[in-house]
């Protein structure tokens, strides 16, 4: 399929290149820089993969935030330039989870009943499902949700007789 693409992206007319003015601020840049840049615009789309890849290994940068891929990677830092304290802070914000997922670890017996019934009170399974999920514990229930529904279902859960945890 690569070569596909790379065959139809040659039947293409070539892209007008913009002058180097067009996408810099103010500063105008040296030589070495239009030149690295020249040399990007002029990749394939493999190659720019493979050369965001290399990046990523040799900086030691697992992947973008999710904010930075929505606004292309231009995040302003909270409160203006990062100071000594920021490293701290994005280690503390890299701790506290923000979706959790709800795994059932086990369950009474005699509650089976009343843990599928309330499994389908909060997901859309129909009975066949939420049974088989019930029966094949552990396993997770619902992935990706917010603290407080998180906790919200692992109460319910509990509650009827099943052994929650949330990771």
């Amino acid at each position: 399929m690569a070569s596909r693409l790379l065959h139809l992206r040659r039947l293409l007319p070539p892209r007008p290149t913009l002058p180097v003015a067009a996408f810099s601020t103010a500063v105008t840049p040296t030589p070495r820089v239009s030149g690295i840049v020249d040399e990007i615009c002029g990749l394939t789309l493999l190659e720019a993969s493979s050369l965001a890849d290399a990046l990523r290994g040799r900086l030691g940068v697992d992947q973008l935030p999710p904010l930075a891929i929505l606004t292309g990677g231009a995040v302003p830092l909270a409160g203006g330039a990062a100071g000594p304290g920021a490293a701290g802070e994005e280690a503390k914000a890299k701790e506290e989870k923000m979706a959790f997922d709800v795994k059932l670890e086990g369950f009474d017996a005699a509650a089976k009943l009343k843990i599928i019934k309330e499994l389908r009170a909060f997901t859309n399974l129909g009975l066949k499902e939420a049974k088989e999920l019930v029966e094949k514990a552990p396993a997770v229930l619902k992935a990706g949700v917010p603290k407080e529904e998180a906790e919200s279902i692992a109460e319910k859960m509990r509650a009827v007789g099943a052994k929650i945890v949330l990771e």
